[in-house]
């Protein structure tokens, strides 16, 4: 880029790259942005609904996890998670959903018989 100004040089460079990643986007590349994937889950009457999330690979998962009747926890031991929700109350939390499976969902708590019969699934795709 001899016989720029460095200001000529960062435009010429900006637009390369501009260029460059609309041109991988267009051919379904792999610039992208985080693909976000927002799930709303109760916990109520002794089961989840949803009672089965599906996400593909990579995805951030924001979950917001309500528990209508009792308390209830949202655990899926893959990811490593335990979220407890109180009667009434919401917790939200994220994740990346990065092992490609069916992962079993559950209620870890023992307050209920009913809390051992909830269980759901988290199917999380190839891309």
């Amino acid at each position: 880029m001899s016989g720029m100004t460095r200001g000529q040089c960062r435009a010429a460079v900006a637009i390369a790259a501009v260029t460059l990643g609309a041109a991988m986007w267009a051919k379904g590349g792999t610039v992208r942005a985080d693909q976000v994937r927002e799930v709303a889950v109760t916990g109520d009457q002794f089961a989840f609904l949803p009672a089965r999330i599906e996400v593909q690979r990579d995805d951030l998962v924001r979950v917001t996890f309500h528990a209508g009747d009792v308390a209830h926890s949202f655990t899926i031991d893959a990811y490593r998670i335990a979220k407890r929700a109180e009667a009434g109350q919401t917790v939200t939390f994220e994740f990346r959903a990065d092992t490609p499976g069916t992962h079993r969902i559950y209620c870890n708590l023992s307050n209920d018989d009913g809390c051992r019969r909830m269980h759901g699934e988290l199917v999380v795709r190839a891309r």
